[in-house]
């Protein structure tokens, strides 16, 4: 596939299943659907459908409260099937026993995560012992998976739930690079808007979706690739959207705000806010945020609307500084906008979701969830504080700086 830039591909979100009796039958139907669906071969299908099988089996065996997560991950030349579960106990309190074949508490072979983990070209997880476990696997097309699998490890990624009841979620997250040109001073007025920069390789595609393998490989995280290179001086722009209340008109909200988020040339958070605002009149409108991180200066800048909560956390300490987002309505009612900027602690991450989560969260709860990819790292948190009366969307940045 080569080094690639913008645009940066989409996760969608498929559908979300819930512990029933039913759940291995219609997880594999979905995924082989899926599967063929996005181009894989029979091969590729069959074998995607089987991790599923055991992981939906495990789900009901195993857990408790379980939820299936079944999704689709594209790039500009490629399109693979993702899954993430999530459950509610009892947990794993030795990760590398349980992945090893032959181990079972529930009177079978045990062979379910170790044939997870060897089908899938990439896989991880995280247990937390007496509250729950999450777990991922990704699986492309055979004349993919390599290209992919060198291109570097993720730096961000998210997940959306919707609201029990509803089809379509209201939440949308997105990330994009951009150049390394630092925005103005927060109160200074903007610079006119430039042109785009040339992609630089260093800093695209690559270290935003892809995989590298760790410098000390740990059980239950597989991955592969070289090592990842430095962005360059390039900037990295993540960004989250609430639509106001829930349901298509939400979701139409939050996409536009997602097509704004892409398409302009604005470069600093404030600015990019304004695009947004006016992508959105005439809608529902929602809450947003919006993050540059410079990773070669270590700083962050960050401008908010509305209740969508963002946090820097240090995995070292469990420390969190939450950045504050000013009242209103992005699309109805723009109050005046405050930049904030922060030098950013080594080896942190950045935590963005919408009120579908509560803040009542601790990192220190959740000991070592941050060591895991982006992703694992977000379904962590919406297991740990996600709530069902409202549309959750979280997403996560970490491994640049």
């Amino acid at each position: 596939m080569g080094a690639l830039s913008l645009p940066l591909p989409d996760a969608e979100d498929v559908v979300w299943l819930r512990d029933q009796e039913a759940l291995p039958a219609a997880a594999r139907v979905a995924a082989v659907a899926l599967a063929r669906r996005i181009g894989l071969d029979e091969q590729r299908c069959a074998e995607a459908a089987l991790a599923v099988s055991e992981a939906a089996t495990n789900l009901r065996k195993h857990a408790v409260e379980g939820s299936f997560l079944l999704r689709a991950v594209r790039t500009p030349s490629d399109a693979g099937l993702e899954f993430v579960t999530l459950d509610e106990g009892p947990g794993m309190a030795d990760i590398a026993h349980a992945l090893s074949d032959g181990n079972s508490t529930a009177g079978t072979l045990g062979i379910g995560l170790g044939t997870i983990s060897r089908l899938a070209d990439s896989f991880d997880l995280h247990s937390l012992p007496g509250r729950g476990t999450v777990l991922t696997a990704r699986f492309w097309r055979r004349d993919a998976a390599e290209r992919i699998a060198a291109l570097g490890r993720p730096v961000v990624e998210g997940l959306t739930r919707t609201i029990t009841g509803e089809e379509v979620c209201g939440d949308a997250w997105a990330a994009r690079p951009t150049s390394g040109d630092r925005p103005p001073e927060p109160g200074r007025a903007p610079a006119p808007a430039a042109p785009y920069p040339a992609p630089d390789e260093r800093f695209g595609w690559a270290q935003l979706t892809g995989y590298r393998r760790p410098v000390s490989p740990s059980p239950g995280h597989k991955d592969g690739g070289a090592g990842q290179q430095g962005p360059g001086g390039q900037a990295l722009l993540v960004f989250l959207c609430d639509g106001l209340g829930h349901g298509p008109l939400a979701g139409r909200a939050s996409q536009a705000a997602v097509t704004a988020f892409r398409d302009t040339r604005a470069e600093a958070p404030d600015a990019i806010m304004r695009e947004i605002h006016k992508a959105l009149r005439g809608s529902r409108g929602g809450a947003v945020a919006v993050v540059r991180v410079e990773p070669d200066t270590g700083t962050l800048t960050f401008c908010g609307v509305g209740n969508v909560s963002t946090f820097v956390v240090d995995p070292a300490t469990g420390t969190r500084r939450s950045l504050p987002s000013a009242p209103g309505i992005v699309g109805h009612q723009l109050p005046t906008l405050r930049t904030v900027r922060q030098q950013l602690t080594r080896n942190s991450a950045v935590i963005m979701h919408s009120d579908g989560l509560t803040e009542r969260w601790r990192a220190d709860a959740m000991p070592g969830f941050l060591d895991r990819s982006p992703l694992v790292a977000a379904a962590q948190l919406l297991r740990e504080a996600g709530v069902r009366r409202d549309d959750a969307g979280v997403v996560v940045a970490k491994g640049l700086w």
